[in-house]
């Protein structure tokens, strides 16, 4: 039972990817997942969150009108558009199921991650001319 992402890459400023964050073992219908990222040496950051309720959305000031966050229940994914990438994005990108009502909290930095689950293999994003 796990959410494993994927879809990284190596790119230059300006470009784009998709990561996709997929669930194996249980069904992501109801559940929030929130896309994290952590750079070596500096505390895991979250990035975007979607409420498993209502589709609603929540993303890092960083990253808000350059990243998308939405979800394929049929698919049992969640991806993360990422446009106008920069190299401060450069990170190790992670997918997690978030507790309801924390989509805020998770962006934010303020739920300890103990309180996130079924976190997976994370994918590496390179933004670098």
């Amino acid at each position: 039972v796990q959410l494993q992402a994927s879809g990284g890459g190596s790119v230059q400023p300006g470009g784009s990817l998709r990561l996709s964050c997929k669930a194996s073992g249980f069904t992501l219908e109801y559940i929030a997942v929130g896309w994290f990222r952590q750079v070596p040496g500096k505390e895991r950051e979250g990035v975007s969150c979607i409420s498993g309720l209502d589709d609603s959305t929540e993303s890092a000031r960083s990253v808000r009108g350059r990243f998308t966050i939405s979800r394929d229940n049929a698919k049992n994914m969640v991806y993360l558009q990422m446009n106008s990438l920069e190299p401060g994005d450069t990170a190790e990108y992670y997918c997690a199921a978030v507790p309801p009502g924390l989509c805020g909290s998770a962006v934010a930095g303020t739920a300890h991650s103990s309180l996130f689950r079924f976190w997976g293999q994370g994918t590496q994003v390179t933004v670098s001319s």
